[in-house]
């Protein structure tokens, strides 16, 4: 059983990956666009070398997800195809001219 989705995972990965270094410029006294820009160039750059499991996790998940091969049921599907079809044969029964 998994305690937390990959994606929620890559996704606070990446997160810090960009907000830790943005935080030590910033109180370094870097300016702001150019903390901004070197947290994101950093960022990117580690989690492409060192995130690439849970992301292809979450790219299998995502195919998966996409691709299946089976429709997923619903629960009230039933009921609504029964509720259509019963609206459906009404409005038929009231086309049909009368036998009188």
């Amino acid at each position: 059983m998994k305690s937390v989705p990959v994606w929620v995972y890559y996704t606070a990965l990446r997160i810090v990956l960009f907000a830790a270094p943005l935080a030590i410029l910033l109180i370094a006294g870097v300016e702001p666009w150019v903390s901004a820009l070197v947290a994101a160039l950093f960022g990117f750059s580690t989690s492409f070398i060192f995130l690439r499991r849970p992301r292809e996790a979450m790219s299998q998940e995502l195919y998966d997800a996409r691709h299946r091969s089976q429709t997923v049921p619903h629960v009230d599907d039933d009921a609504e195809d029964a509720a259509i079809d019963a609206e459906q044969q009404a409005k038929t029964d009231e086309q049909r001219p009368s036998g009188s």
